[in-house]
């Protein structure tokens, strides 16, 4: 697909083997240094946080500017956040403050990342291969992220606190020089019939255009608000995951462990198949089968005692889940135009984390008051309701084409 596409597939290959380093040592490191489960707690809330503060500005300034240069500069901010950590760690005067706010600031600056990132593929490939293209930078989420990092990251932690880190240093350094490779992506495009008039209006002025555009473009909308929805029916038991597993299950600290292994095992067998899914399936079709299966999961879960048929239902999980992304991705990408494509990512985003913020509090108060399988009975009873809410609307969203495409089909002899 491209020299440009080979760029930025080693970029992000190369910034998940950091990340997965990561996503072990810092909450190893947190552990480390208090034993309070709401500072524990916060490191985790410190990761989806910046993106309900700045998700909508990151994907204003996504369509503002040259994306792979914000990706670029937002991966350098990064890097020297990490390289003042090691220096905290090296000389011995980090504590958990510092840890907390080096997460902050960290997380803000993956929010221009991901935003800015998120709007180069459709930028270098063709729309038809947008999915493809998709499954094989996922496929690096899931080798380097899940299961290469996390071992690395907690067998460096032993080894000394600073090293993992030291490691994401170097990946994301070289995340830049890689992504720095390929060709000057351009400005977007800027749409002036709205009459806005300037180049750049405030920023505020940009974010409602991105909100207007969404609310009246009914199949993107509809794709958002299911992402949304889903979100909050899943986060509410696996908020609680690791209760359900060690004290419902009795898998223990291991098994628990497994649990992500074998999702990510999934993964590995759904990015083989991608491809030909895609050839010899429709994305609609494609897109039932796997919500279907994601209310299946609910009352799976919900039902079972046994820590291996929990072990095959993470594997299913995994599977589905992958091209569930990647389709979803792929579609918003077709059908969103070049200019707005930081705009509508960045709010699809805040919806994912706004869901799973909604949904892990509401899976604490109902495993709280009902018991630790009664979040799976919620999430398999909201899921059901919403599937078949949005069954007939699936079709409307996959076969939808963007503005400019319509009025060239129309025009056409």
């Amino acid at each position: 697909m491209g020299r440009d596409f080979r760029w930025l597939l080693a970029s992000s290959w190369t910034s998940n083997i950091g990340d997965g380093v990561a996503l072990a040592a810092a909450p190893l490191l947190i552990a480390s240094m208090t034993s309070s489960p709401i500072l524990v707690a916060s490191g985790a809330i410190l990761q989806f946080l910046p993106w309900l503060l700045f998700g909508l500005h990151a994907g204003a300034i996504a369509d503002r500017f040259d994306r792979r240069r914000l990706v670029m500069f937002a991966n350098a901010a990064r890097g020297i956040v990490l390289a003042a950590l090691c220096v905290f760690l090296i000389t011995g005067v980090a504590n958990i403050w510092i840890v907390l706010a080096v997460a902050f600031l960290y997380g803000t600056a993956e929010v221009f990342v991901d935003t800015a990132g998120s709007t180069l593929l459709p930028m270098l490939v063709k729309p038809d291969d947008l999915g493809i293209g998709n499954a094989r930078l996922q496929t690096g989420y899931l080798v380097a992220n899940q299961f290469a990092g996390p071992p690395l990251g907690a067998f460096l932690f032993a080894a000394g606190t600073a090293w993992p880190f030291l490691l994401e240093v170097v990946c994301v350094g070289l995340a830049v020089v890689l992504i720095s490779r390929m060709a000057r992506t351009p400005v977007p495009p800027r749409d002036t019939s709205s009459g806005s008039g300037a180049a750049h209006p405030p920023v505020h002025t940009d974010i409602a255009e991105g909100l207007r555009w969404l609310w009246r473009n009914p199949p993107v909308r509809m794709l958002v608000l299911i992402i949304l929805v889903f979100n909050i029916t899943w986060a509410a038991p696996w908020g609680v995951l690791v209760l359900y597993a060690t004290e419902h299950l009795n898998m223990g600290a291991v098994g628990y462990g497994a649990l992500t292994t074998a999702s990510a095992a999934g993964g590995l067998l759904a990015t083989a198949s991608f491809g030909w899914l895609e050839r010899h399936v429709s994305f609609a079709t494609l897109m039932r089968v796997v919500l279907s299966l994601e209310v299946l999961m609910h009352l799976a879960f919900a039902l079972t005692t046994t820590g291996w048929v929990a072990l095959v239902i993470m594997f299913v999980f995994g599977f589905y889940a992958f091209i569930w992304g990647t389709i979803s991705t792929t579609v918003r990408q077709r059908l969103v135009p070049a200019e707005l494509q930081g705009r509508v990512s960045s709010v699809n985003m805040v919806g994912v984390f706004g869901g799973m913020v909604i949904g892990q509090a509401l899976g604490g108060v109902i495993a709280q008051l009902w018991g630790l399988t009664a979040p799976w009975w919620f999430a398999f009873a909201g899921a059901a309701i919403t599937l078949l809410l949005v069954w007939r609307p699936i079709s409307q969203i996959v076969s939808a084409k963007r503005a400019d495409e319509a009025v060239q089909s129309a025009n056409e002899p």
